[in-house]
């Protein structure tokens, strides 16, 4: 890339659009991935990459300087005016080129390199085609693997895997696929648990009369996989107009003359050219300052865009219920069968299987259907510099389409909005491999999953972020096969997506980031809650136990107990045992000294050898699953704390959970300046309980004062706290070097119960005396 000839400019304002009189005067940085203005008492910063700009326009020159209007596809739009005209068509000029590289070598994936929790390697191979056609119960009686397109010789914009009749010669496949626009044949897309299925293609190359048998015999198979029904269901997503069009130019729909048993059905989603349109015309609409009510209403119907959404979902209902209703195969195509034919496949598939509705489900519904058969993400998201026409929201159309399902069943999905969002703006991103190229073919020649960093990989890192904690399958909510009514009063416009960046206009948070909170402190708090219990009942153990271990100690080591203390720390033991006599109050004796019924357990309690926990792990690691109360306790009940327990020790399981944490609600901005808008996550602390955004908070650590010992998320700050603190002990680190995959592995019982029974003697003498000097 060539140098920048301005990176910086000093006193640009930053335009409010609902109150323009007021502009935010800052710095603006031109890097070579991200724009960003920041003012200078750090109270806003606003962050746009390269990838995500959709336009940048010069206005007319001002009073107050030179206006820069930027456009992104994540629709956020903001004005800049910059003081001299100069130094505003340079950033113009080069922001256009870094938003529209040349060449895919240039995109943003091929030189990002990751600073979080997962590897270039990982999240590549989540997905497999052939796993997920193992799912559906393929190969069987009806349908086969084919390995005909193996080096993408007979589609290359297919996957090099098709699952195509088992009674498909290759012939008839090869035929098929000449007579087809682009070589997209008739493949299977989903095979339903009824034996009805639903197979996709492109047009046939039909003109006015061309007739192909090879073509006719592959459908023929199609019909022949399901003995359940007689006819089989042909599905024209193009209005029918659209598709005589294209019949004058050799192209067209299938001869009813030729293909028997077949029903034909045209349904009116419009080509790309109208959805392009449309979506500008809502942009339009929102980013206009309507005087009224009913302007805004009247140009967000002008748009057409929820009406375009409701034929794609109409279209995907149709196919659903010809499926499950009539177990009937259906057969769907467009122009090319990468557009229209993507949307309603894959959402017919996700109204008749629940298993696409949780996350990776989803995913792997987005690979097959999108990735696998060759969505044209790079000419339809506009990532280089090429036609604009191709340019489409085909993609965005699909989020959409799914949300408004969530909107309906919204304890079906097991994502949430965010996990859409997030999806919707890293497909534009350009930040993952995953979406890069027209199709599978484009993506291993450029090596993507060598080379780039999986999408898939990073939302696992961040899955917790996008849980649905309403979500109930195998409930009345959640049915197998969902029948959404897609009434037009049903459907709405997604305000959280288009109209995300408008201050004011959307809740500072959503219900389930209050419950996703809620829930993290009560975790937190019932964790740290078991652990103080542990240490009562350790402590409990060690006063009355006292005269027993020092006791034991003499014995085993043929010196007193209190050798190494000082003079003042022995005298001081003996007056506390002549206090306790003298006043009355009880002195520890051994078990044998008890009365029979103080002997008698009043809980069951697991042991920490049968518990599988490692006793050189933190001790907030070692878990006893049935722990005991302290009022429920005998002295039978109490164990032999199997670790040292010392002032530092107690104090720092005491200190490290937070007990407070503060309400998300009152923060409006992250102490980076990073501003909260509706879907950004606010993390609190589980140590401090400070509000924190993503960024400020991507350590995970376990807690010395939690029992389980599991990572949870603490801000910056607090892991270095922890980490510097003489008493802490990695587990992670501990774990890893014994070749342990967690503190609760199983197979480490012996290794502890070994290590268990060798305990230093010298250790149990200390451990006394820091008990003694904390009681």
């Amino acid at each position: 890339m060539e140098p920048m000839e301005t990176s910086k400019v000093e006193n640009v304002r930053l335009l409010d659009r609902f109150d323009p009189r007021h502009p935010v005067t800052g710095t603006l940085y031109l890097t070579a991935t991200h724009l960003i203005f920041i003012d200078p008492d750090g109270k806003k910063e606003t962050w746009i990459l390269h990838q995500h700009i959709a336009s940048v326009e010069k206005l007319q020159m001002t009073a107050f300087g030179s206006p820069l209007r930027v456009k992104c596809k994540t629709y956020m739009n903001v004005t800049f005016i910059l003081p001299r005209e100069r130094e505003c068509q340079d950033i113009m000029v080069t922001l256009q080129k870094l938003s529209r590289p040349e060449s895919l070598e240039d995109l943003y994936c091929f030189h990002y390199v990751s600073q979080g929790g997962y590897s270039q390697t990982d999240g590549w191979q989540l997905f497999s085609l052939e796993k997920e056609f193992f799912r559906m119960g393929i190969p069987n009686q009806f349908w086969d693997f084919s390995h005909l397109n193996k080096n993408y010789e007979l589609c290359d914009t297919y996957a090099n895997l098709l699952v195509v009749p088992a009674s498909a010669t290759t012939p008839m496949l090869m035929g098929s696929s000449r007579f087809r626009s682009r070589g997209r044949l008739p493949a299977l897309s989903y095979l339903h648990r009824n034996g009805a299925s639903i197979c996709r293609c492109s047009q046939p190359l039909a003109g006015f009369s061309a007739r192909c048998l090879e073509d006719e015999q592959l459908l023929r198979a199609i019909l022949q996989t399901n003995p359940k029904s007689a006819r089989m269901c042909i599905v024209d997503t193009r209005p029918k107009i659209n598709a005589m069009a294209n019949r004058a130019k050799g192209k067209g729909y299938e001869n009813e003359n030729y293909y028997t048993d077949v029903q034909f059905h045209f349904i009116g989603i419009e080509n790309i050219h109208v959805m392009r349109n449309g979506l500008s015309k809502l942009m339009d609409a929102c980013d206009s300052s309507c005087a009224t009510v009913s302007s805004y209403l009247s140009a967000l119907d002008k748009s057409d865009w929820l009406k375009h959404i409701k034929a794609i979902l109409d279209t995907s209902v149709f196919i659903a219920n010809k499926v499950e209703d009539e177990a009937a195969n259906v057969v769907v195509h467009c122009s090319d069968g990468w557009d229209r034919t993507a949307q309603t496949c894959s959402i017919a598939s996700l109204l008749l299987d629940p298993y696409f509705r949780t996350i990776h489900g989803f995913q792997a519904l987005i690979e097959k259907e999108w990735l696998s058969f060759g969505h044209k993400f790079t000419d339809r998201c506009g990532f280089l510099d090429a036609d604009a026409k191709e340019t489409s929201p085909v993609f965005t159309q699909f989020i959409d389409c799914v949300w408004q399902l969530t909107q309906l069943y919204p304890m079906a999905f097991q994502f949430n909005e965010r996990f859409l969002v997030e999806l919707h703006d890293h497909v534009y991103s350009c930040q993952f491999g995953t979406f890069v190229g027209n199709c599978e073919k484009d993506r291993v020649d450029l090596m993507v999953s060598q080379r780039t960093y999986s999408l898939w990989a990073f939302m696992q890192s961040r899955i917790d972020d996008y849980l649905n904690h309403l979500f109930q399958p195998n409930s009345n909510h959640s049915p197998n096969v969902m029948r959404p009514d897609t009434s037009s009063q049903n459907l709405r416009l997604w305000v959280g997506l288009y109209l995300r960046f408008e201050d004011g206009l959307l809740p500072r948070e959503s219900i389930a980031d209050w419950i996703s909170a809620t829930k993290g402190r009560a975790q937190s708090l019932n964790d740290h809650t078991r652990l103080l219990e542990k240490r009562i009942a350790d402590l409990r153990f060690l006063v009355l136990h006292r005269d027993d271990l020092k006791s034991s100690t003499c014995h085993s080591e043929g010196h007193d107990v209190d050798s190494g203390l000082s003079e003042n720390e022995v005298g001081s033991d003996k007056q506390s045992q002549k206090y306790r006599s003298e006043s009355g109050e009880p002195t520890a004796r051994s078990s044998g000294d008890l009365p029979e019924d103080s002997l008698t357990s009043t809980a069951p309690r697991v042991s920490d050898t049968e518990s599988g926990f490692e006793e050189l792990c933190h001790p907030s690691s070692r878990a006893s699953f049935g722990s005991v109360g302290v009022a429920g306790s005998t002295l039978r009940d109490l164990k032999r704390p199997s670790v040292d327990l010392s002032l530092d020790q107690i104090a720092l399981e005491l200190n490290s959970v937070a007990i407070d944490w503060k309400n998300p609600r009152d923060v409006t901005h992250c102490g980076c300046a990073a501003p909260f808008r509706y879907l950004n996550c606010k993390y609190n602390c589980w140590k401090c309980g400070e509000v924190y955004c993503g960024r400020c908070i991507d350590r995970h650590i376990a807690l010395p004062g939690h029992y389980s010992g599991k990572s949870v998320p603490v801000c910056r700050p607090c892991y270095k706290t922890l980490k510097s603190s003489p008493s802490y002990i990695d587990l992670a680190a501990v774990a890893k070097q014994r070749g342990l995959h967690s503190p609760l592995c199983a197979a480490a019982a012996p290794h502890l119960a070994a290590k268990r029974t060798s305990c230093s003697r010298g250790t149990t003498s200390r451990l006394v005396m820091s008990v003694k000097i904390a009681w």
